[in-house]
């Protein structure tokens, strides 16, 4: 399958969890919530309330023999090259033929303090309001605005997502799923995790690299 996105290589450093290549891990991982220009979207944002912080974004076969686990910061440049340049074909062979079960979890290292936590909680709040398949078409969207998010970068995504930009945004400034987000990481911590993107197969982490071709060859190993 053939990607036009141009490959992101951006980082906040090169060494991640086993030798893998992407960035790395250390800091607090909170942030709490930014301040956001919403000029573009003419919003009045509220702080929410009742977000289902055990919310999880899953896409595939939830019920698949296969699982995999890919453990993200939306703040992280190697992040967004998976996702962006990788995921789609995982997704294409994988996913949407149902032979894997597709998990999305947050690890804000944070690679930026101010945009990690507000962004991870614009996709939950999307997914949770909108469904699983919006929460990845917004994660795709907004990496696309890796290293120059902003509140129209967040909009535009949940637009694009068919989400309320308004919604979004409220997420964001509020920092709605910090726990949620934090309860991630904490999880990722106990399984080893110390950079992203860290991607699991079956419980053990892809050790070649978050390459299409080393996920593809990790789940091959499990059918």
């Amino acid at each position: 399958m053939e990607h036009t996105r141009r490959s992101l290589l951006a980082g906040a450093a090169v060494t991640g969890v086993a030798g893998v290549a992407g960035c790395l891990g250390g800091g607090s991982g909170g942030g709490g919530g930014t301040d956001l220009d919403t000029s573009a979207y003419d919003c009045e944002l509220g702080e929410p309330a009742d977000a289902d912080q055990s919310y999880r974004p899953v896409i595939g076969d939830r019920d698949a023999d296969v699982v995999v686990r890919a453990f993200e910061d939306f703040t992280c440049g190697h992040c967004a090259t998976y996702k962006l340049d990788h995921f789609p074909t995982i997704r294409e062979e994988y996913i949407d033929t149902g032979q894997v079960r597709y998990e999305h979890w947050d690890f804000p290292i944070p690679v930026d303090e101010a945009w990690a936590v507000p962004v991870a909680s614009a996709a939950r709040g999307v997914g949770e309001r909108e469904g699983d398949d919006a929460f990845f078409a917004f994660a795709s969207a907004v990496y696309e605005s890796h290293g120059s998010y902003d509140g129209q970068s967040i909009g535009d995504a949940a637009e694009a997502a068919g989400a309320d930009p308004c919604a979004a945004l409220a997420d964001a400034q509020f920092a709605t799923y910090e726990d949620a987000a934090m309860s991630d990481r904490e999880e990722g911590e106990s399984m080893g995790v110390s950079g992203t993107p860290t991607i699991f197969v079956n419980g053990s982490p892809v050790e070649e690299g978050y390459a299409a071709e080393s996920v593809m060859a990790a789940i091959d190993a499990e059918l």
